[in-house]
Parts: C-alpha cells; structure tokens; sequence
C-alpha cells in the first residue's frame, strides 16, 4: 500500500499496490500493523455502507465529537465519487483546510481520515457504494454536521448536487474557535 499525503495533518490517500497475472488481480486493502507505523488508526469496530441511485447525491458534512470522535477509512466499491474532508481540529497546522479524492472502485483507492475532521461526497455516477471503516460505533447524540457549501472552507466541488437530504442541507455554518 501506498500513503499519499494530503493537505490535512494526518489524512493519506492509500493506494494499492495490486498483484496481476494470469488469474486476475490480488492486493491488499488494509493492514493493522502497516496503517499503526504510518501513525493511523488501525483498529475499526464499526463498518457502514452507503449506497447512493444517482449522479450528484451529496451527503455531508459529517462528524462525531468526543468522547466518540471518529476516524474513517473511506473507499468506493462502486461507482466513483469526490470525497471531501474539512479539518475541523483547532489546534491542527492543518485547521479549517480541506482535502478531496476521487475515490473509484476501479482505482480501490481509500481515503484514510483523522478523528476531528469533518467528512463528505458528491457521487460522481449514478449508482454508488461506499464502505466505510469507523474507529468509534455511532453515537447519535454526538454526531454532528457543517454545511457543505460553507464560505469558510471553500471547497472546490466538482458540480452543485442534485441530491441532498433534509439534514444535510440544513447544517449550520462552522463557528471558528
């Protein structure tokens, strides 16, 4: 596997390194021992799926404070779409800058994101799946959520979605701190 850092402290794109002959193709997806020498979680109790029907469904931006934060392990296993983190850590070198990958079941790329950090995507396709990798099991009374299309952040979304749940469209702006 491969670690690509990216604009958050702390937050890789991990790349496989696929094994190809005549049967087809075998790489690893995740190693405990590896992502704990790269400093990252290595270590998910809970795992989810997101499947989304159409092109431009938003969902985001989410996160889980403490004593519950979440770290996440992101990867497509259908479909494409442009992943999002926003580093929400006050005291991070990285605070309040954002990251994005394409993540595509056929790259099997993932994005490997830190406890802090706020998370979302827009699918690029009609027809997506996401799997995600989770540190903490979900508490519902400590998630919480930013809008998308925050002034403060910036973030440089491919299109405007044409999908967005009620929730989601009704997070309030991020208060510095």
């Amino acid at each position: 596997m491969k670690f690509l850092p990216t604009a958050i402290d702390g937050a890789f794109i991990v790349e496989v390194e696929p094994w190809v002959d005549e049967r087809g193709l075998f790489a690893r997806t995740f190693c405990a021992e590896t992502f704990a020498a790269q400093g990252l979680v290595s270590s998910y109790p809970q795992c989810s799926v997101s499947v989304n029907n159409s092109r431009g469904t938003l969902r985001g931006m989410h996160y889980q404070i403490a004593p519950q934060a979440e770290a996440k392990l992101v990867r497509a296993t259908r479909g494409s779409v442009f992943d999002v983190a926003v580093d929400l850590r006050p005291d991070s070198p990285s605070y309040l800058q954002w990251a994005s990958v394409e993540l595509s079941a056929e790259r099997r790329n993932a994005f490997a994101i830190p406890e802090g950090c706020a998370h979302g995507f827009l699918t690029l396709e009609h027809g997506c799946e996401l799997i995600y990798h989770l540190s903490s099991n979900y508490a519902p009374d400590l998630a919480r959520g930013v809008r998308w299309d925050d002034p403060l952040f910036a973030i440089d979304w491919p299109f405007a979605p044409v999908v967005i749940g009620e929730r989601d469209a009704t997070y309030p702006s991020y208060v510095r701190r």
